[in-house]
């Protein structure tokens, strides 16, 4: 009985291991909202603050 069920967590490990794998459809554009400089996400379409005039 207790093989069973190791063999059926290990299954559901298996198949969420693979769900995670998955490329979902905006983790491009989240890739791209980062800014290159600092590695923080911009928020809007304006600049990131740190190449602002202040710094």
């Amino acid at each position: 009985m207790i093989s069973k069920i190791v063999i059926l967590f290990l299954i559901f490990i298996a198949v969420l291991a693979m769900f995670g794998k998955l490329r979902f459809p905006g983790s491009t554009r989240l890739a791209n909202a980062k800014c290159r400089k600092c590695g923080r996400y911009r928020i809007g379409k304006g600049p990131c603050p740190c190449s602002g005039k202040g710094r």
